[in-house]
């Protein structure tokens, strides 16, 4: 191959990832505090929805065939 690291690089990831679904593979805790932040989050997806709902396009009339 022309890039060995590149080769090693891809098999340790290639390894990794199929032993990370076997049965024993390690586990992280869950973070059970809040963000402080969660409460800004909140509010700013709160605001870009609004904001998107405002700025949303009305749909096309839809044609009528009339003769």
């Amino acid at each position: 191959m022309e890039q060995p690291t590149g080769f090693t690089l891809a098999i340790d990831a290639v390894t990794r990832h199929v032993n990370s679904a076997r049965p024993d593979a390690p586990v992280r805790p869950e973070r059970t505090r809040r963000h402080r932040l969660a409460p800004v989050r909140l509010a700013a997806a709160h605001a870009l929805r609004r904001l998107a709902d405002l700025t949303e396009p009305a749909p096309a009339p839809v044609p009528t065939c009339r003769p």
